[in-house]
């Protein structure tokens, strides 16, 4: 009886907090160019309850492939899974203590202005703690305070890693290269300057971008 009351009362806390983060997640998906998204939680029965409850908790979405919620795994693209992870990221980090969090190119499979609009949300969360993120991206390196380069090479069979802290220079000229690959012209850099130094932007984030 005792066990039936707990889980009752942990239903209820879930239906709320399900609601709430399914608004929540629906808003952030906007954000990243998912207009027509509508992230939900579905609170699953299960027969005869289980340790954890009287239900399982599924991620579900609609609106992309069909205008019915369906599991989030099946109706979902790579690149679409990448920018519904990254909102879930956004929001429950917010609530979470922890003073560092790490973003293992969590912006993989988009590009463009959504790339854009990525690194403004990372560098949001850096207002409130430390970000390293892992990047190839121009458009999220650029939104970051401070940028490391990251080299991999092989010397006698063995792959040894380096990284290199880069000053403002050093960020163009990487910033140029994930532009525009091995060649950098002169509009390059002045695509990479006006990346870095927006006329109309002031983030003041503690954020850290690495790329390799």
């Amino acid at each position: 009886m005792s066990y039936l009351q707990k889980a009752c009362d942990l239903s209820i806390g879930r239906q709320k907090a399900a609601t709430e983060m399914g608004a929540a997640v629906s808003d952030v998906m906007r954000q990243l160019a998912l207009s027509s998204g509508r992230f939900e939680l579905a609170l699953l029965p299960i027969e005869n309850g289980a340790v954890y409850g009287l239900e399982q908790v599924e991620f579900r979405v609609g609106g992309l492939a069909s205008n019915e919620a369906k599991p989030m795994a099946k109706v979902a693209s790579g690149g679409e899974l990448s920018r519904i992870s990254l909102a879930i990221q956004v929001l429950t980090s917010r609530s979470a203590s922890v003073p560092t969090l790490i973003f293992d190119e969590v912006d993989v499979g988009i590009g463009g202005g959504v790339a854009e609009i990525v690194g403004r949300l990372l560098n949001e969360l850096g207002s409130e703690r430390q970000v390293l993120c892992v990047t190839h991206l121009p458009q999220v390196a650029a939104q970051a305070n401070w940028q490391w380069q990251v080299r991999k090479a092989t010397h006698d069979g063995v792959t040894l890693s380096a990284i290199q802290p880069l000053d403002d220079d050093g960020r163009v000229q990487e910033i140029a290269r994930m532009l525009g690959g091995v060649e950098i012209t002169d509009i390059t850099l002045q695509h990479a300057s006006e990346l870095l130094h927006p006329k109309s932007a002031s983030y003041g984030a503690r954020s850290t971008a690495k790329n390799s």
